[in-house]
C-alpha cells in the first residue's frame, strides 16, 4: 500500500507538449483502458466510451479545431496545438444514460472519474500523461467531425507517450485554507 500511497501523493502529469513516442501498444493501451473502467459507476451504468486517436487521427482534428476556433476569434493555435502535435490520446466520451435513479450529474463525474483513473493508470505504467479538454472540445461541430450522438459529450482528452521520469512539482492547494472539520 506505501507504494500506492507515493505515487499519489507524488504523481505528477506530464505537459502534452514535451510527450513523445514512443507511445503505448495496443495491448498496453487496452490494459490502462482497463483499469479506466474500474473507475465509480453509480448504477453500472457506463456513461462514457472511449475512442482511441492515434497520431493520423489527431492531425485530423488539428484543422478543424483550427478553422473553428478562426472562426469564433479564438487562439487558433492553442486551440489546434494538442492535435497537430500528439501522438495518442484517448477521448473520453460522456454518454449519459436514462435513469430513474441515477442523476445526470453523477454521470458525469464518472466521466471525469474515468479521465482521472486513465490519467493515473498510464503514469503508474511509466507513460507520461496529460488530461487536456479545451475550447474545440466543447463546440458541436467538432464533436460532430469525432462522430459524437446527440447528447454526448467530450469529457477528456488523456494524451499518453513518452516524458520525462520526473517533472518539477507545482504549486497545490494550502489543505489548511480550504478544510473545514465538521459542522459549524
Amino acid at each position: 500500500m506505501t507504494d500506492t500511497i507515493t505515487f499519489l501523493k507524488t504523481r505528477r502529469s506530464r505537459p502534452q507538449k514535451i510527450l513523445t513516442g514512443p507511445v503505448p501498444d495496443d495491448a498496453a493501451l487496452h490494459a490502462l483502458l482497463q483499469i479506466a473502467g474500474r473507475a465509480p459507476d453509480h448504477g453500472k451504468l457506463e456513461p462514457w466510451r472511449f475512442i482511441v486517436l492515434r497520431r493520423a487521427d489527431l492531425q485530423k482534428l488539428g484543422p478543424v479545431a483550427r478553422e473553428l476556433a478562426n472562426a469564433a476569434g479564438q487562439d487558433t493555435d492553442k486551440c489546434a496545438r494538442q492535435f497537430e502535435t500528439g501522438a495518442l490520446a484517448v477521448a473520453v466520451i460522456e454518454c449519459p444514460k436514462a435513469s430513474d435513479k441515477i442523476p445526470a450529474l453523477e454521470q458525469t463525474y464518472s466521466a471525469g472519474a474515468v479521465c482521472m483513473q486513465l490519467l493515473n493508470a498510464a503514469l503508474a505504467a511509466g507513460w507520461g500523461a496529460n488530461w487536456l479538454s479545451g475550447w474545440p472540445s466543447h463546440q458541436p461541430e467538432f464533436c460532430t467531425k469525432m462522430g459524437l450522438a446527440t447528447g454526448e459529450r467530450i469529457a477528456g482528452f488523456i494524451h499518453i507517450g513518452t516524458g520525462p521520469a520526473t517533472m518539477p512539482d507545482r504549486p497545490r492547494p494550502d489543505m489548511d485554507a480550504i478544510t473545514q472539520w465538521g459542522l459549524s
